[in-house]
C-alpha cells in the first residue's frame, strides 16, 4: 500500500530537499547502472516523481539573472511550497476529509515533496519556455474564440482528452500531480516498456534502429523510437497528433503535428533517473527547450489499477448541467 507523508517538519523536509537538489545536481559519472542478461543498462524498476510536485515550469522572476539557489534559498522555496500544499487540503478533500467530491485528504501525493530543483526548464538558460510562434498564437486565438462562443461545455470535444479518460500525452503523462505519480520501466531484448499509472497508458519503444512509421500514421503519444548512449537511454517520438497539449495532465500550450520530443533517462544513482526533454515544434515555439526532473525508484509505490471511466459521470454531469444552465436562461 502506498504511504504518504504529511508535511510536518519543514526544516528537515527542506533539508532533505537540499540534499535530493545537490544529488541530482552532482556528476553521475562515478555511477554505473547494472547489465540487464543481454547487456543493456538496467533501468528496470517502479519509480515515482511525487516529491517534485510544486516545481514550476520555469523560473520564477523573484529569481532572475540566477542559474541555481543556495541552500538558503532553496530551503525557503520548498518550505512555501510545502505550506500551500498543506493549505490546498481545505479545497481538495475539504476541512477534516469533508467529502466535496474530490475524494478525501489521504489520496493526495504532494505533503512534503522534498524537490530536486528550484524549476524545470534548463534550456534556455533564463528558465523561460520560448515564445509562441505566430501561427501557434493564431491557433490560441481561434481555439480561445470558439470557446467563448460555445462555452467551455458545449460538447464533449469542448473538454480536454483527460477529461474525457483518453490521455494526458507523453510530458502531461510523466509530469507530477496530487496523485498517481507511479511509472514502470520494464526491458526486453531490442525494447523498453514504460507503464503510466493515471490514464492507464503504456509506451512500447523499439531498440533496434528501426525507421519511424510513414507520416500518415499519428497518435496521441506518437511513435517512438529509443537508443542508448552509454547508460542513458534516449527516445526520440514523431508522428504526433496536433489534440495534445505541452502541460501538467495534458493541458498547456497545444502541439502541432511538427512535435518533436527527445527524452533521456540518466541514472544519477542506484534510486534515481533524471528525466529531461527536449521539445522541438517549429510550428508552435520559436525555438527548442529542454526541462528536467527527477524519477526516485520506490516499490512500494506499484501501479495501481487507474479506472477512469467506471462509475465515472464526470462527463455526463458536466455536459447535463450546461445543459441546465441553458434551459435556465443563464
Amino acid at each position: 500500500m502506498k504511504t504518504f507523508v504529511v508535511a510536518i517538519g519543514f526544516a528537515v523536509l527542506a533539508g532533505a530537499g537540499i540534499a535530493a537538489q545537490k544529488a541530482a545536481t552532482a556528476p553521475s559519472k562515478a555511477y554505473t547502472p547494472g547489465k540487464t542478461s543481454w547487456g543493456d543498462p538496467n533501468l528496470q524498476g517502479i519509480y515515482t516523481d511525487k516529491d517534485e510536485n510544486g516545481i514550476p515550469f520555469e523560473r520564477p522572476n523573484q529569481f532572475d539573472g540566477k542559474q541555481e539557489l543556495d541552500d538558503s534559498e532553496l530551503a525557503d522555496v520548498i518550505r512555501e511550497r510545502q505550506a500551500r500544499a498543506v493549505a490546498s487540503a481545505a479545497t481538495i478533500g475539504g476541512a477534516a476529509g469533508a467529502d466535496t467530491g474530490a475524494g478525501p485528504v489521504h489520496w493526495y501525493e504532494h505533503y512534503g515533496a522534498k524537490n530536486s530543483r528550484p524549476w524545470m526548464v534548463t534550456d534556455p538558460a533564463d528558465g523561460k519556455i520560448p515564445p509562441l510562434t505566430e501561427a501557434a498564437q493564431q491557433r490560441a486565438a481561434a481555439r480561445a474564440a470558439a470557446r467563448s462562443v460555445r462555452g467551455p461545455a458545449d460538447s464533449f470535444e469542448d473538454r480536454s482528452l483527460y477529461d474525457q479518460c483518453i490521455t494526458r500525452g507523453v510530458v502531461g503523462s510523466m509530469l507530477p500531480v496530487i496523485y498517481g505519480n507511479s511509472f514502470q520501466i520494464v526491458q526486453a531484448p531490442g525494447y523498453v516498456a514504460i507503464r503510466y499509472e493515471m490514464i492507464h497508458e503504456a509506451r512500447v519503444i523499439p531498440m533496434d534502429g528501426r525507421p519511424h512509421a510513414p507520416a500518415k500514421i499519428r497518435t496521441y503519444m506518437g511513435d517512438p523510437r529509443g537508443h542508448w548512449e552509454g547508460s542513458t537511454l534516449v527516445v526520440e517520438t514523431t508522428n504526433f497528433t496536433n489534440r495534445t497539449a505541452i502541460g501538467v495532465n495534458g493541458n498547456g500550450t497545444f502541439n502541432s503535428e511538427a512535435l518533436r520530443l527527445v527524452e533521456r533517462f540518466t541514472p544519477l544513482s542506484a534510486g534515481v533517473v533524471e528525466w529531461k526533454v527536449t521539445v522541438e515544434d517549429p510550428a508552435t515555439w520559436t525555438r527548442p527547450w529542454t526541462f528536467a526532473l527527477n524519477l526516485t525508484r520506490d516499490e512500494t509505490q506499484g501501479v495501481f489499477e487507474y479506472a477512469c471511466h467506471e462509475g465515472n459521470y464526470a462527463m455526463h454531469n458536466i455536459l447535463s448541467a450546461a445543459r441546465a444552465e441553458e434551459r435556465a436562461g443563464r
